[in-house]
């Protein structure tokens, strides 16, 4: 009898391990992602608790930018060169016409900018997107999304007239977490549609270079002869997937911009750092003194030294938390007019599983891994909200790309609000932002540590109707990420 139960035993638990070993077979065979894929056919679509979007099917193609002569030019290069740092240290780097970052693109509110890409060498192919910038779908520059990568010896024409103001930057969307980090990026400044300023204008695009952090190429101290009296506009641009923290020495900066939209100027005490998520850009604003102001870069010996002669060190300053958007001024419940259409809850966590046939343990949203991550839907015209939940140890800087959103609620609380289009969540944060959902088509939201994104950490936000013919895949030679 002992025998016979001991063989039930055994033989149930063989069972159980073959059942067991089964589903993790159908789960690593489920996981993988096929060579040729439409991101569009494995989102968990999600209403947001509203009606049934009104449909009418449209290709995103026809969602591209505006016909006529175009009042601004230029052509980008991708091709493979030497970057010579200020510190004499060359790196082999993926470049814009030989150069990282790329030319700067500035342009005035309302021109029609016209930028043809060409690929020299990059065999994984290339693209460009305008981060922050709110173009018309087709323009976007997500490959296998809004167009095919650019593959060796190709083009593709980007245009798009600019209806904001402020600070914007571009990089590549085809394999983003190398191609970036390889030199794939460059700055994007839209000017008012008026007369210049007098003031000094100075953008500050931060980038680690082979292991060198770098202000533009320079891993050292940039000195350079601002007169006294002078207004001075610094935009520091943050292109890395990890949080930069500057430190600010003899000026009464302000912060006046966060991610191209104009605040009210928010004084910056001394001591006081700023900290830009990846992705993220704020405009500082001050009166050059008749010493020496400078900007360093936190952890490295990074730093611009401005004084009237165009010499002088940094100055010490005290210690001080770093500078909060949230807290510039009195919280004030927001009034948006009316209620929101949709209510959309997004939770970052990690999750056991396989990740395109890899076993471990990666991001999910709202419980899912990619590509079954959360798909919202919404139509045109919806006032839109989004529950956003960091329950991992990590810092997620989400960028939602064709829009800005308003920044209602932090871990429950009302705060002085403020639009942006990278919002960084610290670890266990809990926000609420809003947008109205005013630009059709089929638009990337993810995390802008581009490793995270490249691990899963990304979805979508789709109009109702929306259709794209672009594929994802390694067939199809379209990494998003």
């Amino acid at each position: 009898m002992k025998h016979h139960l001991s063989t039930v035993v055994t033989t149930l638990v063989m069972v159980a391990g073959l059942a067991f070993l089964g589903f993790l077979g159908w789960a690593w065979w489920h996981s993988r992602l096929p060579a040729r894929y439409d991101v569009m056919d494995y989102g968990v679509v999600d209403l947001g608790g509203g009606p049934y979007p009104s449909r009418g099917d449209f290709s995103l193609v026809d969602l591209h930018g505006p016909h006529g002569k175009p009042d601004y030019r230029v052509t980008l290069t991708a091709e493979k060169a030497s970057v010579r740092l200020s510190s004499g240290k060359t790196v082999d780097a993926w470049t814009f016409n030989g150069r990282a970052p790329g030319p700067e693109i500035r342009v005035r509110q309302g021109q029609l900018v016209q930028v043809t890409l060409v690929n020299k060498d990059i065999s994984d192919g290339v693209s460009i997107h305008w981060h922050g910038v709110d173009v018309p779908n087709a323009e976007d520059g997500v490959a296998g999304v809004t167009q095919d990568a650019v593959q060796p010896g190709g083009r593709y024409v980007y245009r798009f007239r600019p209806r904001q103001v402020g600070t914007f930057w571009y990089h590549t969307h085809q394999d983003a977490s190398e191609g970036v980090e390889r030199g794939l990026y460059g700055t994007l400044v839209i000017l008012p549609d008026r007369p210049p300023s007098k003031g000094e204008d100075i953008t500050l695009p931060v980038h680690t270079f082979s292991g060198h952090p770098a202000l533009g190429i320079h891993d050292g101290v940039e000195r350079r002869p601002v007169p006294a009296g002078k207004p001075v506009r610094l935009r520091l641009i943050n292109t890395d997937s990890s949080p930069a923290r500057f430190r600010l020495s003899g000026m009464e900066p302000s912060v006046v911009a966060i991610d191209g939209a104009e605040i009210e100027p928010a004084p910056v005490p001394p001591g006081e750092a700023i900290e830009i998520g990846a992705g993220g850009r704020y405009d500082l604003a001050f009166r050059m003194p008749k010493g020496v102001a400078a900007v360093e870069l936190v952890g490295s010996r990074a730093a611009l030294v401005m004084s009237p002669d165009g010499e002088g060190e940094p100055a010490a300053v005290p210690s001080r938390p770093v500078f909060d958007p949230a807290a510039r001024a009195r919280a004030t419940p927001v009034r948006l007019g009316s209620s929101f259409d949709r209510t959309f809850e997004l939770k970052i966590s990690k999750k056991v599983g396989f990740l395109d046939g890899r076993p471990g343990r990666h991001w999910a949203l709202n419980g899912k891994l990619y590509p079954r991550t959360p798909m919202f839907e919404v139509d045109q015209s919806d006032l839109v909200r989004i529950n956003l939940v960091n329950d991992t140890s990590s810092v997620h800087p989400m960028h939602l790309h064709g829009h800005h959103v308003l920044v209602l609620t932090r871990n429950g609380k009302a705060l002085s609000p403020w639009s942006t289009d990278t919002l960084e969540m610290l670890p266990h944060e809990r926000y609420s932002v809003a947008f109205r959902a005013n630009n059709p088509g089929l638009w990337m939201l993810h995390c802008h540590n581009l490793d995270h994104a490249a691990n899963g950490l990304t979805m979508h936000v789709m109009y109702a109707g929306v259709t794209t013919p672009y594929r994802a895949g390694k067939s199809a030679r379209n990494d998003p990420e």
